[in-house]
């Protein structure tokens, strides 16, 4: 059994918890949104006119006791993959933390997954997700802090995807080079990307250095759930 599958275990089975919803963004006028407009310009910024993403959020939010940190994932469309960008990790509303120079924990998650003839799109969709939601959890709740360049090895034999069945079973992490860093009236904000790996590729990971030279193999930041192992 793999983190994943552990972190799974322990998440509640009502349905209002295991459900995503699409959400409005509250407005400016009742509630402080400056860093996550921040994050929406620069995406909108690389993908003009996508002013309202597929955009998804838990249904109870975490500082009311739900199982989600993050406050909402949006989706924009890539042309060949679909583009995730969390909000959470950093200070989307008020300033609450005693470091000026940085937004909360200085980053957001993205991950970019290749369009492709799925089944179920949807749930693919979603189950990304809810990957970003468990991976934001080991922050929130073990203070799992990443890194660029570091390896989320699992050792589980599942594959990511919702049906399980790929060979890609955990994720490196790169700055995402599609996205710049922001600075926000909250501090600075990077988009720390997942990138899905197979087993094979990440027992050959122990350093940084070895993390670098498997991506450049790889050659591209987009995961492709069909893609032959590079080792």
């Amino acid at each position: 059994m793999g983190l994943f599958d552990k972190l799974k275990k322990k998440e509640t089975t009502t349905e209002n918890e295991r459900k995503t919803i699409d959400i409005e963004v509250p407005d400016n006028d009742e509630v402080n949104t400056v860093g996550w407009d921040a994050i929406t310009q620069e995406f909108e910024r690389v993908y003009p006119g996508q002013d309202n993403p597929k955009h998804y959020g838990p249904i109870i939010k975490w500082i009311f006791g739900g199982n989600d940190p993050l406050d909402g994932i949006s989706i924009y469309d890539g042309g060949k993959y679909w583009h995730f960008v969390s909000f959470g990790l950093t200070e989307i509303y008020d300033k609450e933390s005693g470091c000026p120079e940085t937004s909360g924990y200085g980053y957001e998650l993205t991950f970019k997954l290749k369009k492709d003839n799925y089944e179920d799109e949807e749930a693919e969709i979603r189950n990304i997700c809810g990957i970003l939601q468990m991976i934001a959890r080991l922050t929130f709740t073990k203070g799992e802090v990443f890194q660029p360049f570091e390896f989320i090895y699992t050792g589980q034999t599942t594959g990511i995807d919702a049906k399980q069945k790929s060979n890609l079973t955990g994720f490196i992490t790169v700055k995402d080079p599609t996205v710049e860093t922001i600075n926000t009236p909250n501090g600075k904000v990077e988009f720390l990307e997942l990138i899905g790996m197979t087993d094979a590729e990440l027992k050959t990971l122990s350093t940084v250095s070895s993390v670098m030279k498997i991506y450049e193999k790889l050659g591209t930041d987009i995961t492709d759930y069909h893609r032959e192992s590079v080792i």
